[in-house]
């Protein structure tokens, strides 16, 4: 029997997941189509939602609910839908009872305003006309911090919305670890006499065929494009509107295909796990993402283990000559090696594997400073030098290959970053797992059967929503707790015969 304080909590949910993906629709409108005269009053639209977002999820009638069914729910399975409803949702209420409204209006407000100055200092190449509205942000983002509450860092309340309950200290230890390994590995390929011939992969190509292409891959991998969407944007990205609507987007470099194919396999990956949540659970926790450390294992593995692998170009290498004649002239074996070439570099979104998670780590070290005021926002641009310097070797000639190339920062997504490097470590073990529990999987990619694995991470991770926490879900799918060793072996079997280790 279903209790009517329940039916009142999931219905009162699912009317603000509408009113959310609302916002959702006209933040997507704004990175794709949007006038750009039109951005004042798109920043005023999205904060109007934001704030009756926000009401909606602090209103008393929720907290009663939640109470009522602290007395009659009967107990349960922890990780079955109803409990894992009432949970998420009282741990939301929670958090959002101790955020002014007024300062959620004006995040949502600056947050979009500074994205629209991003893109103008972009183009422009200065980050003096990003930085005031990146100091208004950070100052933001303070506030935010403080009226979250924390125990020990401020950057563990931020984390927090991306990662749930982890911890800032724990995650620099595990990226600290990989960082000193990647290190090492970084310099035995640099050493190598063996250089991947990059040079096969530069051509001019024009955007159509390089879309034709990307959307013939992202459908061969489960995309489905009767539920989604792809488009053209500053800076790549994927969204969800609906149960049924998963946008993504990508950016094309006319003289270098894999900048926008990559993106497209990369956001396709997080298109695959909007596309297995439950539809039936859209707008509750069963049916939400649980983390984006999740999440970017999804896109990091589509990118990396599956595209990047030579069974995968064994099927996509007659589609890519076919779009991409007479440019590219290279045989598989070369094509497969410039693919993976390795080479310390300035754009973390062009970065190789092994050197991505030195880029991640640069801006995880920097944002903790940023927002606990040890580096002031005028000399971030110079910090950001430095830490190329010492740990890329590589220096931004300006600032638009530095410290202007990502949007996260002048969308607020302070404490995002560290994502990307947990999912290359969570989805480095999935695919180990999978490996190991599915027979000839290099086989299935060569004839572009991608639909085995794509079952087996439905069954282990998609179809649980926020059942079960990430580490959970680790657990569960490979029967051992989260650890760098996958990744390494991964990298190290795979590029070891390449550069000849």
């Amino acid at each position: 029997m279903t209790l009517p304080a329940l039916q009142s909590l999931c219905a009162y949910a699912r009317e603000t997941a509408q009113l959310a993906s609302i916002d959702a629709l006209l933040q997507w409108d704004e990175r794709t189509y949007m006038p750009s005269l039109a951005g004042d009053y798109r920043a005023e639209q999205i904060s109007l939602l934001a704030r009756l977002v926000h009401q909606r999820r602090t209103n008393p009638q929720v907290k009663e609910w939640l109470d009522t069914l602290a007395e009659t729910l009967p107990p349960g399975d922890f990780n079955d839908d109803t409990h894992t409803t009432v949970r998420w949702i009282g741990r939301d209420y929670s958090k959002q009872t101790k955020l002014p409204a007024s300062l959620v209006e004006e995040l949502s407000r600056a947050s979009v305003k500074g994205q629209q100055v991003w893109v103008e200092a972009r183009k422009l190449r200065s980050f003096e006309h990003f930085q005031p509205a990146l100091e208004h942000l950070v100052h933001l983002k303070q506030q935010e911090a403080a009226a979250l509450g924390y125990e020990d860092d401020p950057y563990d309340a931020l984390l927090d919305e991306y990662e749930p309950y982890g911890k800032t200290q724990e995650i620099a230890a595990t990226l600290e670890g990989l960082r000193k390994e990647l290190v090492l590995l970084v310099q035995q390929i640099v050493d190598s006499p063996r250089k991947a011939p990059i040079a096969a992969l530069h051509g001019s190509v024009l955007p159509t065929r390089q879309e034709q292409f990307g959307r013939i891959m992202a459908q061969a991998i489960g995309f489905d494009f009767d539920r989604g969407r792809l488009d053209v944007t500053a800076h790549p990205f994927c969204t969800t509107l609906g149960p049924h609507d998963c946008r993504i987007t990508t950016r094309y470099n006319e003289s270098f295909f894999p900048s926008a194919f990559y993106g497209i396999l990369h956001e396709a990956g997080h298109g695959l796990y909007e596309q297995g949540l439950r539809p039936t659970q859209f707008g509750l926790p069963p049916g939400s993402a649980v983390s984006l450390g999740i999440h970017e294992s999804q896109s990091r593995l589509w990118e990396n283990q599956v595209g990047r692998s030579f069974a995968f170009w064994k099927f996509a290498y007659p589609h890519a000559r076919q779009h991409f004649a007479p440019q590219l002239t290279a045989d598989i074996e070369t094509v497969y090696f410039a693919i993976n070439h390795v080479q310390p570099s300035l754009i973390r979104v062009e970065a190789d594997e092994v050197t991505y998670n030195l880029h991640i780590i640069i801006r995880f070290e920097l944002e903790r400073e940023l927002l606990s005021g040890n580096l002031p926002v005028r000399d971030l641009p110079e910090a950001w030098a430095t830490k190329y310097q010492h740990y890329l070797g590589v220096v931004p000639s300006h600032a638009s290959e530095g410290v202007l190339q990502d949007i996260h920062w002048s969308a607020g997504l302070f404490g995002y970053f560290p994502t990307y490097s947990l999912g290359n470590l969570y989805g480095a073990q999935f695919f180990e797992q999978a490996q190991t529990d599915l027979a000839n999987l290099d086989e299935q990619f060569s004839v572009g059967n991608f639909t085995t694995l794509r079952t087996w991470l439905n069954d282990k991770v998609y179809q649980f929503g926020q059942c079960y926490m990430p580490g959970e879900l680790v657990q569960n799918a490979t029967g051992r707790p989260l650890s760098h060793a996958p990744l390494l072996r991964y990298l190290r079997n795979k590029l070891s015969p390449l550069y000849g280790l």
